[in-house]
Parts: C-alpha cells; sequence; structure tokens
C-alpha cells in the first residue's frame, strides 16, 4: 500500500508542476495568471503529495509483551492481556483488535489490498496473542466481592 501511496504523489507531483509550467501569463478582464500562481499550484502539489504519503504512515509492531498501533492520527499501546481477540473479517478492509473492555482498535497497517502480506501479519499476532494469554491466562471478572 505504501508503494501505491507514493506512486500516486509522485503523479500528483508531476502533474501538478506540469500544469503549472504550462500555465500561461496572461492579463484579461476575467482571470490574471502570473508567475505566483505558477508558484502557488505546484505548491499545493506538494501539499497534496504530502498528505496522500501521510495516508501510508500506519502500523502494527507487536512483541511478546503486547502490541503497539500507530493509524493516521491515534497511538495505541496495548499489553496482550487486554486483547480479547485479532479480528479480519472477510468484508473488512483491514484488521482489528477486540478489546475485554469490549472496545475495538482497527488496525490500519494491516489492510486486504496487502493481501498475503495482511494475512503472515494477522496469523503472527494471532500466534502472539495466543502465546501471552498461554502464559499468563485472563481470570474472569468476579461476580460478587466477599
Amino acid at each position: 500500500m505504501r508503494l501505491v501511496l507514493a506512486v500516486v504523489a509522485a503523479v500528483v507531483v508531476v502533474v501538478m508542476v506540469l500544469v503549472a509550467l504550462t500555465l500561461p501569463s496572461t492579463t484579461n478582464t476575467v482571470v490574471d495568471y502570473g508567475p505566483v500562481d505558477q508558484v502557488a499550484i505546484a505548491g499545493l502539489g506538494l501539499v497534496l503529495a504530502f498528505g496522500v504519503v501521510f495516508l501510508g504512515r500506519s502500523r502494527v509492531d507487536a512483541d511478546a509483551d503486547g502490541v503497539r498501533v500507530r493509524n493516521l492520527l491515534v497511538h495505541h499501546q496495548l499489553p496482550w492481556t487486554a486483547v480479547r481477540a485479532v479480528r479480519f473479517d472477510r468484508t473488512s478492509y483491514w484488521g482489528s483488535l477486540l478489546l475485554e473492555n469490549g472496545d475495538e482498535v482497527s488496525l490500519l497497517g494491516l489492510q486486504s489490498f496487502d493481501a498475503q502480506s495482511a494475512v503472515r501479519g494477522v496469523e503472527a499476532l494471532r500466534a502472539l496473542h495466543a502465546a501471552a494469554r498461554a502464559k499468563d491466562p485472563v481470570r474472569p471478572p468476579l461476580l460478587y466481592d466477599d
């Protein structure tokens, strides 16, 4: 996915620079284009390219202690005891972590677009989760205080 986003960002920059270079300087009663407008269009292309590349910064890192999720703007660091299940439904575009408190954390770094890479990632997360659960099983909540 990051490769596709990098290519799209490069295309955006090239197209916007070409538009800026071919934009004729003109002065008439309706519009007035000049070098400042050409620079602005090229700058807008760079800003748009940065936005496209920013979409690809999502990431999932995991080890025996827990999982760290970096989505677009939100970061999570969770121990395996807080995770109930690692999910990737057939109709989902990305994986998710079902937490013990009923919440769900999206894993934008594991997208269905990545095909076998995403499958390997989910399987590795499930293996780490199972190993952590076997080492430290979660006790059910107490229903009554004694």
